[in-house]
């Protein structure tokens, strides 16, 4: 799409660029470029039009559309294949269609706002309309095993975690295995949904909803959630954290690819992991347990040890830390 590409280059140059510059990489008439200029323009793109100099990107709205995201994400196939949305059920949903119709790994939909938006077992997750950001990848992971399949979650965790503090200079922490934590409380919220056959995977879909500026919560969350902007008090560009996300995301994915597990990425985590050297509670199908958390494995798994110093590894269930999320 011309328009995106315009704004590309606009973003991309710190000087103006000629109408007759864009008319020859285009190979449209000036009257085109214009009228690309003014749909921008309509988007609230400042855009200076200066005779005999051209155009130049004065100011950028905090917008949050296909052109925006487009122009900003670069990556070598994280996010390259963009479907948007102002309005759909559930990115995870959308993802999972496209992966029917053979769309490709590193598939990127986004949607301004979910009407089925979903958490861990099935728990709503609130997707109001020009607030936060929604987003699924899909993933073909033919060279990876199945039983390393759960550690894309913790890998996208530590991407978005990384994502949000580049761009939003916090400090957030990890509550395992893939809640993201701003000053005790969840901003971030990831889902993974596998199709495969016992042998073989079809693809993975990892969905992310991140609270960019929801200001009130329901009686149920208000202890537990809080948005980048209620603790902040300032706006952040979604558009952004997107773009920001697919960069981190990409290269971690490749170590995790290269290694074949959380090897890699295991230092990396671990200093974002706020169950560390904290007292937790494990609630599992089997039993319930307190001790101190002391990292994860290369598989992805929580260690946590208990007062007779034997090691637990925690492969699933609700885990929670003294002081977060109401834990005491």
């Amino acid at each position: 799409m011309m328009k995106t590409e315009i704004l590309t280059l606009l973003r991309e140059s710190e000087d103006f660029i000629s109408g007759q510059q864009l008319c020859e990489k285009f190979g449209v008439s000036r009257t085109a470029v214009w009228k690309a200029i003014g749909r921008l323009k309509k988007e609230g793109y400042q855009i200076e039009a200066v005779q005999n100099r051209g155009y130049r990107l004065a100011v950028t709205p905090d917008a949050f559309s296909e052109a925006e995201l487009a122009s900003r994400i670069h990556t070598a196939w994280a996010g390259k294949r963009l479907h948007y949305y102002g309005r759909t059920d559930s990115t995870n949903l959308r993802a999972k269609q496209l992966a029917e119709e053979n769309a490709p790994h590193g598939t990127l939909v986004v949607a301004d706002m979910q009407t089925a938006g979903r958490g861990r077992r099935g728990r709503g997750w609130e997707s109001p309309a020009g607030t936060n950001v929604y987003f699924t990848i899909l993933l073909r992971p033919d060279d990876i095993n199945a039983d390393m399949i759960s550690i894309l979650t913790l890998v996208m965790a530590l991407s978005v975690s990384e994502a949000i503090d580049e761009t939003a200079g916090t400090q957030t922490k990890i509550k395992w295995p893939n809640d993201i934590i701003l000053n005790g409380r969840k901003i971030v919220g990831i889902l993974s949904e596998m199709s495969a056959e016992p042998k073989y995977i079809h693809y993975v879909v990892t969905g992310v909803g991140i609270n960019v500026g929801t200001q009130r919560f329901s009686e149920e969350l208000a202890q537990k959630a809080t948005s980048l902007e209620a603790e902040l008090g300032h706006k952040i560009s979604r558009a952004m954290l997107v773009e920001k996300a697919m960069e981190r995301f990409e290269e971690n994915y490749e170590i995790f690819r290269r290694s074949g597990d959380m090897g890699g990425l295991k230092e990396s985590y671990e200093r974002r992991l706020v169950n560390t050297g904290r007292e937790v509670r494990v609630l599992d199908l089997e039993h319930e347990f307190s001790g101190r958390a002391v990292g994860i494995n290369d598989t992805g798994e929580l260690l946590v040890q208990t007062e007779d110093g034997v090691m637990h590894t925690v492969y699933a269930g609700e885990v929670s830390v003294r002081g977060i999320y109401g834990y005491v």
